[in-house]
């Protein structure tokens, strides 16, 4: 059986935690760990903060979810339409990359603007293309050109990936 890297959900401030619980318990545990630069006003010191708070990455077969969430410090997996989801290795491996290349590392969510080009995710239109006309709240409007046409359609931020960004 194959094993996939899944995100979990951890009470807060419980990272570290949870993953030497998982690692304990056998089960391959990831929390990515950023080295954060802090100033006091006598001295500055290294700080290692996880990157993701909240989370810890677990690389498991499906039949050991549920061990991995009765782990101490676990709250659930993370879902993603209705199954828990899925991360890349390479994007397991991005991570580590970075982190080992960089310090003071900081998240920003993608955030989408006025003619961003984007892929859709989920639904009939999974894998097309399209560019962004409008973003309100969580949605976003995107026009799908197609038969010489321009439709749109009003679908949620997560049902959309960005392929590219406009440049300012």
């Amino acid at each position: 059986m194959t094993q996939n890297w899944y995100a979990v959900y951890t009470k807060p401030r419980w990272e570290k935690k949870v993953a030497q619980t998982l690692t304990q318990h056998g089960i391959q545990s990831y929390c990515p760990i950023n080295r954060v630069v802090r100033q006091w006003s006598d001295r500055k010191k290294i700080i290692h903060a996880p990157l993701f708070t909240s989370y810890v990455f677990v690389r498991i077969t499906e039949k050991q979810i549920a061990d991995a969430k009765k782990a101490e410090g676990v709250i659930n997996l993370v879902y993603w339409l209705g199954k828990p989801a899925i991360i890349r290795d390479e994007e397991i491996e991005i991570i580590r990359q970075f982190l080992a290349e960089y310090e003071n590392v900081q998240l920003e969510k993608a955030q989408f603007r006025v003619n961003d080009k984007v892929k859709m995710t989920s639904g009939l239109l999974s894998d097309k293309e399209g560019t962004v006309v409008a973003v309100k709240n969580n949605t976003v409007k995107v026009a799908l050109p197609s038969l010489h046409y321009i439709m749109f359609a009003e679908v949620e931020k997560s049902e959309v990936t960005k392929v590219s960004s406009i440049q300012a």
